[in-house]
């Protein structure tokens, strides 16, 4: 989706915190900049990013839109903090630990899980016996 060229453009910009060649990650100051600048001034989603210094040409004509209704959405189902918040991936890359409050509730919960994964291993035979006729 973008060049070498202009990831380094918008890489330029204050507002962008990351740029990959498929995506763009816009600050948080830009993010709740752009929220006010939308219900307060009353300015269209496009009229934002061309005064943030966007080049509509390179981002696209309708991205200002997407994200204004996503940050939207956001902000208004769960407010300013978590708009400001990253939630692209997990931190560190990995699942989160199950934690249990006792053995019982982990010895519950293993065997919940051989369970499913039993059902699962019979299901997989059955299969392997039907492509055998």
């Amino acid at each position: 989706m973008f060049n070498p060229e202009q990831i380094k453009d918008l890489l330029s910009n204050k507002n962008v915190y990351k740029c990959s060649s498929e995506s763009i990650t816009y600050s948080k100051q830009f993010k709740l900049w752009a929220i006010r600048r939308y219900y307060d001034d009353g300015y269209s989603p496009n009229a934002i990013f061309r005064e943030a210094g966007f080049n509509l040409d390179v981002i696209g004509r309708n991205r200002p839109k997407e994200c204004l209704t996503r940050w939207r959405n956001t902000y208004n189902n769960k407010g300013e903090k978590e708009l400001t918040k990253e939630t692209r991936g997990r931190p560190g890359g990995k699942r989160p630990k199950m934690e249990f409050k006792s053995d019982k509730e982990k010895i519950k919960y293993l065997e919940a899980k051989i369970a499913y994964v039993d059902a699962e291993n019979d299901f997989l035979a059955k299969l392997r016996g039907l492509k055998r006729k």
